[in-house]
């Protein structure tokens, strides 16, 4: 009996939290995060009115982070699938396009069922360190911070997967085979929790290969224990497309279920925003996929 009082409780929690709007931002670290020294200036948004647009619509990007934060993003309760993908904005580990490659994407998987949590990891780099360094270490506390609020928040802890875009998307990499140790000292129960993602959906990733060469960057060492991953390109990218042909390589060798799609067009930095250009049907390609996967 009181189990059953306490599953109509949560349910009516998850309800309520679906209805009212998205849970957080929730700090992912407890005062200061690990390897910082303090603040870098005021967290603000770098956009003018120079910088490109994408469908007509202006892109909100984010620097100075030194607070990151994950913030959830709950379907409808009657769309609800169990399923959760953490979300990584891009921006050249610079900045953090927050808006195309963040909410609009959380809007998406929650249309589809699935709970999103946006990540805002650290940004820009600091100096001495790799550009990952510090969001790997966001990337994997959010995965932890997750799976531990998995019940509290109406989520399968073996349904959470990463979606990311051009850096986010290096950094959803770098997840998906950095996830046997934490680059952090434990903080609490939470980093008792595998950080490895179920399923990873990679956008126009970045940073993937050494510069000048086709070798896989040396972060990424790619394991046959790396998660089933979901890769999409264009040819007139202005990132290399080796880039995913690399990464694609190196799963398949490993073993690992891979699914590429390669468009002729479209460019980089798109999101999920409409264009005349085929790779602006790879949401309803990604969904396929997930289905494939027993995701949804």
């Amino acid at each position: 009996m009181q189990k059953y009082i306490l599953t109509i409780i949560v349910s009516a929690l998850i309800t309520a939290a679906a209805q009212a709007g998205p849970i957080g931002p929730i700090p992912l670290w407890k005062g200061q995060a690990p390897g910082e020294k303090g603040t870098i200036g005021p967290e603000h948004d770098v956009t003018t009115d120079r910088d490109r647009t994408a469908a007509g619509k202006r892109i909100t990007r984010i620097t100075n982070v030194t607070v990151p934060t994950l913030t959830v993003y709950l379907p409808p309760p009657d769309k609800r699938t169990g399923a959760a993908v953490l979300v990584f904005p891009g921006g050249a580990y610079r900045y953090v396009a927050i808006d195309i490659e963040g909410t609009e994407i959380c809007d998406w998987l929650n249309s589809i069922g699935v709970a999103a949590i946006l990540v805002k990891y650290r940004v820009p780099a600091r100096e001495g360190l790799p550009p990952y360094a510090l969001p790997l270490q966001d990337a994997q506390r959010a995965m932890g911070m997750v799976r531990a609020h998995a019940a509290e928040w109406g989520i399968d802890p073996k349904r959470v997967g990463v979606i990311g875009f051009s850096a986010g998307a290096h950094l959803s990499a770098a997840l998906s085979t950095s996830f046997e140790k934490r680059t952090y000292d434990r903080i609490d129960e939470a980093d008792d929790l595998s950080c490895r993602p179920d399923f990873a959906m990679l956008l126009y990733p970045g940073s993937v290969l050494v510069p000048g060469s086709d070798k896989l960057s040396a972060e990424l060492q790619v394991k046959a224990n790396a998660p089933p991953t979901f890769i999409v390109q264009t040819e007139d990218d202005s990132v290399r497309v080796e880039s995913s042909l690399g990464y694609y390589a190196a799963l398949k060798a490993a073993k690992v279920p891979v699914e590429m799609h390669l468009y002729p067009s479209g460019g980089h930095g798109y999101g999920l925003r409409p264009s005349a250009d085929a790779v602006s049907t790879w949401p309803a390609r990604a969904q396929d996929w997930m289905r494939s996967l027993g995701v949804l």
